[in-house]
């Protein structure tokens, strides 16, 4: 996520400090007025910068998005019925691999879209990856089969897709949040792109990687 909204949060803080300092020498004068303003623009300033610093700190994780991009290659081999093993390589570098029961791979994200006024500040719609589980074909088998599931969210202090959720203050700067899932069949070794746009997630399969 951009580190803008923390650079805006230092700015703020530095021009708090300087009012605070030019009020006190109001009042040193007896400029009682000017330092009443000056304390009220201080106390503004720290809310501001008190905001941004939880607007970095909510959205650390989640990664800016502007147009559909590739985040991860997966290759999926299955090893018996109803069981596989998927290979993530994400767009950072990163490889993990999971052993998963289920028909079919299953995968979801938090999407974040902000208003233009948040836009403006330089944070746009934004994702971060949350599961990765099995999914059954038939609803007698997800009732009764055994299920896997990995939390792939980076832990943070606080999430911005939970705070949008609870407090409507956040309603003047997130558009919307929600959830995004797809999935697809896990019956054979298969290559394929994990995909996010602006509306979701999307896979789709690869013919130009081979199987190993």
């Amino acid at each position: 996520m951009t580190p803008l909204p923390l650079i805006v949060a230092i700015a703020c803080t530095v021009a708090a400090v300087l009012l605070f300092i030019a009020g006190v020498a109001a009042i040193k004068k007896k400029r009682l007025f000017g330092a009443a303003v000056s304390m009220t623009l201080v106390l503004l300033l720290f809310a501001l910068s008190g905001l941004f610093v939880l607007l970095a700190l909510a959205t650390q994780g989640y990664q800016a998005l502007t147009r559909e991009e590739t985040i991860a290659v997966i290759t999926l081999n299955p090893i018996e019925p109803q069981t596989f093993i998927a290979r993530f390589t994400f767009a950072d570098g990163r490889s993990d691999i999971f052993t998963i029961e289920g028909d079919e791979l299953y995968v979801d994200a938090h999407i974040l879209k902000w208003k233009p006024i948040a836009n403006i500040l330089g944070i746009h719609t934004a994702y971060e990856l949350d599961r990765i589980s099995g999914r059954y074909r038939t609803v007698s088998d997800e009732r009764t089969k055994p299920r896997t599931i990995y939390s792939i969210a980076q832990d943070k202090p606080v999430d911005m897709f939970n705070l949008r959720r609870k407090y409507s203050i956040f309603k003047a700067l997130l558009d919307a949040e929600y959830g995004s899932a797809t999935f697809i069949m896990a019956d054979r070794p298969e290559a394929m792109e994990l995909r996010v746009s602006t509306t979701g997630l999307l896979i789709r399969k690869r013919t130009d990687i081979r199987q190993k």
